[in-house]
């Protein structure tokens, strides 16, 4: 819809014969910026670091585009593969299912959605009906699993044995979930997991560990892997969060609004305000900070690396004697003795 302002001006002032050459460039100005430049169709959104405005349909082609191109190089998925999509049940995670559900329609892959269930009481229950209900009307396979069926205890009990506040829910959630998906890949003879991790959460994630002096997971930053066990990937890493949030929007998408009780014990939501506010006086230089960052991961990468070995107490995969899981889990099975 036009500024109503803007049409009522030219209005009068042609109406009363004073219609100049300036006021007739502005309407046509304005009427080019409300034109989509794909299709000429009404735009609704605007790409502030390209310039470029969209219609809803063009916009989410592009989305589209954005997250194909990203599979394609870094050769995320291959023929015949089974892909565990990790869903929450927020914004990017359905976003995520949506897509490789488009895409598996006319590629040959198979995807299976997967929810962790951290046992977070009047959270989660809210996420699992959204999920539910989505995966049904995509005709999507959807599996649960808990951590109190995997690990014997929720995300909540572990809070409250917890040692000290400085291992934050974050730290002790992150854990538990990456296992989490691994079994459920594992269970599922799965061949990839699928996470909605937007280019927005590689920045936060990049900056929390250069200012925790972990310099070692700055190497494991690709959106894809090589690895020969289980690959884990992110098909929207080169996307924008707020364009994610407006595909959501513009396609209905059902998601969970309400944010993790727990999301502000960390320093993420700082981070993300901090980019946020650089992105609005300086549009693009997320963007430019992603390639940067990659670059520097592929560099990191080889000093980075740790040798696999095997958890002496579970036989998963891990770098040192136990892996996280276990160190975690014992823990806190002290503190509740």
């Amino acid at each position: 819809m036009l500024p109503l302002v803007s049409i009522l001006d030219y209005h009068i002032t042609n109406q009363a014969g004073l219609q100049s050459k300036e006021s007739d460039i502005k309407l046509r100005n304005i009427l080019k910026i409300m034109q989509c430049q794909k299709c000429e169709n009404t735009a609704v959104y605007t790409r502030k670091y390209s310039g470029e405005s969209l219609c809803s349909e063009c916009f989410s082609n592009s989305i589209l585009r954005k997250a194909a191109k990203t599979i394609s190089k870094y050769k995320m998925i291959k023929n015949d593969e089974l892909v565990v999509v990790g869903v929450s049940g927020g914004k990017d995670s359905l976003v995520l299912l949506s897509i490789l559900k488009k895409m598996s329609e006319t590629h040959n892959f198979r995807i299976i959605a997967v929810t962790i269930d951290e046992g977070i009481p009047g959270y989660r229950d809210e996420a699992l009906d959204i999920v539910k209900s989505f995966c049904s009307k995509l005709d999507v396979e959807f599996r649960t699993y808990s951590y109190k069926e995997l690990y014997d205890v929720t995300l909540s009990e572990s809070l409250e044995l917890r040692d000290e506040e400085k291992t934050t829910s974050c730290s002790i959630c992150g854990i538990f979930r990456r296992r989490a998906l691994d079994h459920a890949a594992e269970e599922l003879g799965a061949n990839v997991i699928a996470t909605g991790h937007n280019l927005d959460d590689s920045l936060q994630t990049f900056l929390i560990n250069t200012l925790s002096g972990d310099s070692n997971k700055i190497g494991w930053m690709s959106p894809g892997s090589d690895s020969k066990q289980i690959r884990k990937i992110k098909p929207l890493a080169e996307i924008y969060e707020s364009e994610i949030v407006f595909y959501a929007f513009t396609n209905d998408l059902p998601f969970q609004s309400e944010p993790c009780p727990h999301m502000n014990e960390g320093i993420r939501t700082e981070i993300r305000e901090f980019l946020n506010s650089i992105e609005d006086q300086h549009s693009g230089i997320k963007n430019n900070m992603y390639r940067s960052i990659i670059k520097i991961s592929e560099v990191m990468k080889d000093s980075s690396f740790k040798e696999k070995r095997v958890c002496s107490n579970c036989g998963n995969q891990c770098t040192g004697k136990t892996c996280a899981v276990c160190n975690m889990i014992t823990d806190l099975k002290k503190q509740r003795s």
